[in-house]
């Protein structure tokens, strides 16, 4: 049996009509930056999170590269985040000469751990930056309640969690900016790079509008040094279409991935751990094996697909090294990255599909 890992093919399928429709559209009107599409979609944005304000833009990393921005990071600040996440969080940190000092995780959610946070404060800390890992939200209202007692900025780095909720509340409206990504792959992904930016509060939201067109307010008056962080047009045209069934897929991820930890549950693997007073929507499914490599061939050979999300913690990357972690410093994070792998993982996943995969694991 072939399995797809993301099962994008039969989402278009599904859906070809009305994207075909909504990316046409686009075409005939020849607006291919920003536009009504693009309007539609951040009203879609906010009304389905809450938020006051949406901002689409470039891709993930820019939205948080424009949130660090927004609230005015400059060389030699702090931001507190995560070392077991993609390097998009780190680098975003970096690329504006500020330093990412990183927190191990939980091991049981691979999110922040917010009892390690408050050890990392100094002076020159201006930001904690969590990542809502693997489509769960992390312990936001502990790392809010650490960020207000010492004056920081909380910046949710929902690029995988778009969907899920928090106390019954959206990820995306937990702090002070959310950022995700509408990389293909996401939950709610577009057929290229693309992003969104979150807040309500007004000032905030002029300034973010303003850096992603380049800081410009009015047509060729500048007030700040921006970004072309402009979201395309025809990926608009196409999350619009998906954000139709946007709810329905939601549902059907949860069901696939609560179906996976019951019959997983006599397995020798760690499954996801999901809290009770949040949901995932699985950006990925990923299990913990003591042999990874032995089990990824085992699926591989039977035709089904696995993927390692991440295998080298960001303390660990030679990019980061200037900032002198060693191996050792995140044992946790260390510890997951040699264990972690992901398996096959969509709203599409029939129940044949995902029985197979189970069966070739216990086999």
């Amino acid at each position: 049996m072939q399995i797809p890992f993301i099962d994008l093919k039969t989402q278009y399928e599904s859906y070809k009509e009305e994207i075909d429709k909504e990316v046409l559209s686009v075409l005939s009107s020849t607006q291919f930056i920003m536009g009504p599409q693009v309007a539609k979609l951040e009203a879609s944005l906010s009304a389905f999170t809450g938020a006051k304000y949406a901002f689409t833009c470039s891709s993930g990393t820019d939205s948080l590269l424009l949130a660090l921005m927004a609230i005015d990071i400059q060389p030699g600040d702090e931001v507190i985040t995560t070392p077991f996440t993609f390097i998009a969080t780190a680098e975003t940190i970096a690329l504006l000469k500020a330093k990412p000092v990183f927190v191990d995780i939980d091991e049981a959610t691979y999110n922040i751990d917010p009892k390690l946070i408050e050890a990392k404060i100094t002076s020159r800390t201006k930001a904690i930056m969590p990542v809502s890992l693997y489509g769960q939200c992390a312990d936001m209202d502990e790392i809010n309640a650490i960020a207000k007692k010492h004056n920081l900025i909380v910046i949710e780095d929902a690029c995988q969690s778009f969907g899920a909720e928090y106390k019954g509340k959206k990820s995306c409206n937990l702090s002070t900016i959310g950022c995700t990504s509408f990389f293909p792959s996401k939950p709610l992904g577009c057929y290229g790079d693309g992003g969104a930016i979150f807040c309500n509060d007004d000032a905030l939201g002029e300034k973010i509008k303003s850096l992603l067109n380049h800081g410009q307010g009015k047509r060729y008056e500048h007030k700040y040094i921006g970004i072309n962080g402009r979201f395309d047009a025809l990926q608009a045209a196409v999350l619009n279409a998906k954000m139709n069934h946007f709810e329905a897929e939601i549902t059907k991820r949860i069901e696939i991935g609560s179906r996976y930890n019951t019959l997983l549950n006599s397995a020798k693997v760690v499954t996801p751990t999901i809290r009770a007073d949040r949901t995932s929507v699985f950006a990925q499914y990923s299990i913990r094996t003591k042999d990874r490599e032995a089990m990824a061939k085992k699926l591989n050979d039977a035709g089904v697909p696995t993927a390692v999300h991440y295998p080298i913690p960001l303390h660990l990357q030679e990019a980061l090294a200037y900032l002198g972690y060693k191996k050792g410093d995140f044992p946790i994070s260390e510890k997951v990255g040699t264990e972690i792998m992901s398996l096959p993982m969509s709203p599409f996943l029939t129940t044949e599909q995902q029985d197979f995969v189970v069966n070739t694991i216990k086999a």
